[in-house]
């Protein structure tokens, strides 16, 4: 079915900018094509017109195909095509107005989602049934039961809803095409490529399967041809585009993600798990606060790059054209208004001689040496190239795999470019370059297979008397593959694979399994040993495994393959090729130059090199060798890089080099620390921190996940070091939770390591993490009592030897040891653990650069921290002195029970420092609402970082230039014994709420985090609930979503019914609840739970008394209120705080505050209505490392 005999066979992925079209030619000829997606001046549809073009030119001219008339199709053998137009249509939401079925008490449901905000310090925050529908007059009705049968309503609903609202724009467009051709195409085999890398049919294209289309092309296309090439080595995929990078992994199997999240919308569906990051060819380059940034930003197709001559911004291409690295005379004339000139190097060297004049007047001012044009240009590249290193080493340090082990595989218009470097940067000694890089998802589509995919959820065990069960489903869902494409004309040429998604019971880490490599024996299903199979990978990807625990089967999935791929032939002409400069770290080298139709088959070339074809430029950089394969691709050999001593003067480069390398230490640490762990807090909610510290304990780097430990773990670093001095020694390791001590609360516990290197007395640098522990004895299961009214009751608070400590609460009136003490010692294993892959990689750059230049460029990223905060405060003091006069701001707000929180703050215009004062704010309370000092300094970098308002460095230095006066033996600063669990919980919000009233920053949001607890003997559950978000000068509140403090995600519906004793009676907005103003406040939520057995409720909260202010006019947000409605009928209020047996019939309604409005309301009629950005203006991640991030940020 492959390839059809005497006839032409098209294969097009239509991109957003460029349409790529790969024919196979009848006599097996081959030809590419690269034409604009749009040009309505000169043809309605890019793929028609690509085919019209290729068999005119092949019939030269033996018979014309007029552009206003249908394409014959007597000569098509079939098409195959990836589109982007699910994705486009989502991007820029212009699908189908949809109406959403849901069931009654979940009309906002979708709205609501996780709860979790997408950006965490972004301050704005923008979220029977079938003939039911039919009968009203809906052409096009999905169904959640037959889109996407998996567990979970909030991403099936997300999926059913995308279906529907894309799945008629598909349909629009391919009317569109198919009217292209005669007869519509009705007698020629066409083929879409899906999300999952498998073809469809036309008619079965849906909109949920179509939203990586294009991009899978790609993976389909470098996992063929290069993984048979590089001997089964592992590949990563490397498809550099204009605007983004794409990343992927092949390893003999393509690995697919079945919920990722695409222009804010979760989709549960099988997709190839792409992660897209943000450095492209367009990718903008930005001098910010004294650091080299390169993106996120783009300049897009238009207006492009500045060497596009349509006024664009520098970016990474002009960077390479300045370098040389880049040839003008290769490019075709599309440039300029009139989109007939070519690139010019004249419009990219006038902006980069602009950029550099700004670059060197502060590189002067701070007594630094000044750099050249060239030396700029490749300071981007090399930033570009770091960012880009990152995703590639989560990606693949995440699942236990060595990246050093791995090929890349290089395509896309602008890979070539970078590929060797990035290659060098991760270890990799193999880069291979297909000749067809250019057009490698329309290649890709050529050699892809037909696929069909049914699935069905499953609730069985994983044991010797379901495998009947299981056999029989599995033999019935194979058959539905079978005869699904023997209808499309496969037969003996389709293979089935089974899969189960497995996860141990009790947690919700599940894994979708294939079997291969594990045949069936007795004691396992007839398909293969799938629990053989679930440990090792288990065991791979996690480092563990839980032997005596039972495997459930959630889903039971059959992937059908039709195989259907081509083979490749290739014609070689012999070449020669000629010099010219191009600019590396050593400066100008003449640089050979060959066109790759030109290169023999197993032709050498030393780097350095330019290979040229039509489609892409490929840059062989020195002590690297190029080989031209049989088959007419590239494969480099990349050479170490001559080692150039760096020292400890500042490059203002390589500053943005190593914060993007101590950032990736605390990454890769969080990522041992996620796979060696057990509990389901640190492993599924991933609610730990990992970081860097100098020798004196100041905070280098901390990846930004959860806000209340921002800073946090520096106050314990340092108490440690004025604790234990001199006495620490290589191998301490120190356990640390003690409030004073800089803990938050006691659930949070802290694993210090000392790093040592020989020669050198004490610790040259610190890693830590801090994991919350689900339980940890005290008077409630999960260790946060709403009545604790000292420390004890509420966990662990001695460390002479854990297992001692984790037990020692049980001595106290009330109270128990710790509930689960097994996990909380593997979880502080897999601390020690996630330290000592930090204290390696410290290590490992400390081999590379020195012991020096490594603690000397610590040192400067701080300063650059301090920089931007020091910026931003002399900025607020001149806008505040033209407005006032003064430069003294002073706020206050309340908790629930009257204690004040009072705020002045001193700023200090010339220096850019500012003392913030809660001289006046109220003592120690008697409650736990008590905040040690470092949670009001994590709530204050949290401030200052949304202030700033850009990436910065997220270390000691946003403190430097703050002085934090707080009272000894006030709520935020308690004795050494108050109870503190609310204060990291509930408190901290109330700081954050002062401090941006002090500034004016926006309106209160919800100012709680709403937690909720239930327990038995048997089970426990905690959850955190959304409320309303403050609206701001530019914008309204969210309404239920998380603020501030605490990003969590919620347990999905279903899960929560599943597995606990309760019903969601309703989860919907709290309508009127946000605050009115020329800006409304965000509306808080209703959660109604119905009990079905004997519990303990707990409930932890505030603003029930006290309203989320408004601002500069605006109305305050509605309190919060806690109901109980007892099975006989008797409704009780049960305030903030409370605990309280529930039994079967009893229902809480929990109704969550809502967000202070934003100026007058009737201002709101005099605005002018500002236009609403539209999605694909901004820069849009996926992929299974942009999840992660999110799901850390989400905790």
């Amino acid at each position: 079915m492959a390839e059809t005999k005497g006839k032409f066979d098209f294969a097009i992925d239509r991109g957003g900018t460029f349409t790529d079209v790969f024919a196979r030619l009848p006599d097996g000829r081959e030809r590419v094509l690269k034409l604009l997606s749009r040009d309505p001046q000169n043809y309605k549809d890019a793929p028609t017109e690509g085919i019209r073009r290729v068999l005119e030119e092949v019939r030269n001219g033996a018979r014309a195909f007029p552009r206003h008339q249908p394409v014959d199709t007597s000569s098509i053998g079939w098409i195959r095509m990836g589109t982007t137009v699910a994705t486009n249509a989502l991007l820029e939401r212009e699908g189908e107005r949809t109406a959403l079925l849901v069931t009654k008490g979940f009309k906002d449901l979708l709205h609501i989602g996780t709860q979790a905000r997408p950006k965490l310090f972004d301050l704005v925050c923008n979220k029977a049934v079938g003939a039911l529908a039919r009968s009203l007059g809906f052409t096009q009705v999905s169904l959640s039961s037959e889109v996407m049968p998996m567990v979970r309503v909030v991403p099936r609903g997300y999926t059913v809803c995308a279906d529907a609202y894309l799945t008629p724009k598909i349909r629009q467009y391919l009317k569109g095409f198919t009217s292209g051709f005669e007869g519509g195409l009705k007698e020629v085999d066409v083929l879409f490529m899906q999300s999952d890398g498998g073809l469809t049919p036309m008619d079965q294209f849906c909109g949920s399967r179509a939203i990586l289309s294009g991009p899978a092309g790609g993976v389909v296309g470098y996992a063929i041809t290069s993984y048979s090439q590089m001997e089964k080595m592992p590949v990563i995929g490397f498809d550099m585009g204009g605007t983004s990078t794409d990343v992927s992994r092949y390893a003999g199997q393509y690995e697919h993600v079945f919920e990722a999240t695409t222009a804010g919308v979760t989709l549960q569906a099988p997709q190839l798990d792409i992660n897209t990051v943000a450095a492209g060819g367009g990718s903008r380059l930005f001098f910010r606060s004294g650091m080299f940034v390169v993106g996120p930003e783009s300049a897009g197709a238009h207006p492009g790059p500045a060497c596009y001559r349509k006024g664009g911004p520098l970016t990474v291409t002009d960077a390479n054209l300045a370098l040389g690295r880049l040839l003008p005379s290769f490019f075709p004339k599309i440039f300029g208004p009139g989109e007939n000139e070519p690139l010019s190097s004249e419009e990219t060297m006038k902006h980069f001689r602009h950029l550099t004049q700004e670059i060197n007047l502060s590189l002067i001012s701070n007594h630094r040496s000044e750099m050249s044009v060239e030396d700029v240009a490749m300071g981007f590249i090399h930033v570009a190239n770091e960012a880009m290193c990152r995703p590639i080493r989560a990606l693949t340090q995440a699942k236990g795999h060595d990246t050093s082990q791995h090929a890349l595989a290089c395509f896309g218009g602008a890979g070539g470019q970078h590929a060797c470097a990035i290659a060098r940067a991760l270890g990799m000694k193999t880069v291979f370059i297909h000749k067809y890089s250019g057009v490698l998802s329309a290649y890709g589509l050529a050699l892809a297979d037909v696929v069909e995919e049914v699935q069905e959820p499953c609730s069985l065990q994983y044991e010797q008397r379901c495998f009947d069960e299981l056999d029989r489903r599995v033999e019935q869902l194979s058959k539905r593959c079978h005869d699904t494409l023997g209808a499309r004309g496969f037969d003996r040429s389709v293979t089935t694979e089974v899969f189960l998604h497995l996860r141990y019971k009790g947690t919700d880490c599940a894994l979708m399994v294939t079997a291969a490599g594990s045949p069936s024996d007795a004691q396992s299903c007839r398909a293969g040993d799938f629990r053989s199979a679930f440990t090792k990978r288990y065991l791979k990807e996690f480092g563990f495994t839980i032997p005596d625990r039972a495997i459930m089967v959630d889903d039971i999935r059959v992937r059908g393959c039709g195989i259907s791929g081509i083979k490749s032939v290739y014609k070689t002409k012999m070449g020669s090729g000629h010099a010219k400069p191009c600019y590396f770290d050593d400066g100008y080298l003449d640089t050979s130059v060959y066109l790759w139709e030109e290169l023999p088959c197993g032709h050498n070339i030393q780097g350095p090199a330019i290979i040229i074809d039509k489609n892409s430029t490929i840059l062989v950089e020195p002590c690297c060798e190029a080989r031209l394969t049989e088959g007419g691709d590239v494969c480099i050999t990349v050479g170490s890089d001559p080692h150039c001593a760096l020292g400890t003067e500042l490059n203002t480069v390589q500053l943005s080099i190593f914060s993007h390398r101590f950032m990736s230490i605390a990454e890769q640490m969080g990522r041992v620390l996620q796979r060696t762990s057990i509990s389901t807090n640190i492993k599924e909610r991933l609610d730990f921190s990992c970081a860097v510290f100098g020798p004196d304990g100041g905070l280098v780097s901390n990846a930004p996940h959860i806000p209340v430990h921002l800073g946090a773990m520096q106050e314990t670093v340092q108490h440690q070091i004025r604790s234990l001095g001199n006495e620490l020694r290589e191998g301490d390791v120190i356990l640390s939770n003690h409030p004073c001590a800089g803990g938050s609360h006691l659930p949070d516990l802290t694993v210090i390591t000392p790093v040592f290197r020989k020669g050198v007395s004490r610790p040259v640098f610190f890693v830590a993490s801090r994991g919350h522990h689900a339980d940890i004895g005290g008077m409630t299961p999960g260790s946060m009592p709403p009545h604790s009214t000292s420390l004890q009751q509420e966990g662990v608070f001695q460390e002479e030897a854990v297992t001692e400590a984790l037990m020692a609460p049980a001595q106290y009136p009330d109270c128990s040891g710790t509930r689960n003490l097994h996990d909380n010692l593997s979880d502080l294993r897999a601390q020690v653990a996630a330290n000592q892959r930090g204290s390696q990689l410290v290590g490992e750059l400390i081999d590379s650069y020195g012991l020096a230049v490594v603690q000397a460029y610590m040192g400067y990223i701080q300063s650059n921290a301090e920089l931007a905060v020091r910026d931003m405060l002399r900025d607020f003091a001149r806008r505040r002195r033209q407005q006032t006069g003064s430069l003294e701001v002073e706020s206050e707000d309340f908790m629930d029970d009257g204690t004040p929180i009072r705020l002045r703050v001193q700023i200090n215009e010339e220096e850019g420092s500012a003392v913030f004062d809660f001289t006046r704010t109220g003592t120690e309370v008697w409650g736990n609402c008590n905040a040690p000092r470092a949670i009001t300094l994590s709530a204050l970098i949290y401030c200052l970082r949304c202030m700033v308002g850009q990436d910065i460095p997220l270390n000691q230095g946003c403190l430097a230039p703050i002085k934090v006066i707080i009272p000894p033996g006030s709520i935020l600063q308690p004795s050494q014994d108050a109870a503190v669990v609310g204060g990291n919980v509930l408190t901290s919000q109330r700081v954050v709420d002062v401090i941006f009233r002090a500034f004016e920053v926006c309106a209160a949001s919800q100012g709680c985090m709403n937690n909720i607890s239930f327990g038995s003997e048997s089970t426990g559950y905690y959850e955190t609930v959304a409320g309303g978000a403050g609206a701001g000068p530019g914008w309204n509140g969210r309404s239920g979503v998380h603020s501030h403090m605490t990003n969590t995600r919620i347990t999905d519906p279903e899960i929560l019914e599943k597995r606990y004793p309760v019903i969601l009676e309703q989860f919907s907005l709290r309508p009127g609840s946000g605050g009115a103003g020329s800006h409304c406040g965000g509306d808080g939520v209703i959660r109604k739970l119905l009990f079905r057995n004997k519990v303990i409720l707990s409930v932890l909260t505030e603003r029930r008394s006290i309203c989320p202010y408004g601002l500069q006019g605006g109305e305050d947000g509605a309190a919060g209120l806690n109901l109980l409605h007892r099975a006989n009928g008797r409704v009780l209020n049960l305030g903030a705080k409370a605990s309280i047996s529930l039994h079967p019939g009893d229902m809480f309604c929990l109704y969550t505050p809502g967000g202070g409005g934003y100026g007058r309301e009737e201002e709101a009629n005099r605005r002018p209505r500002s236009k609403l950005r539209r999605l694909n203006e901004t820069f849009l991640e996926r992929g299974s490392v942009f999840e992660y991030r999110m799901a850390q940020e989400g905790v």
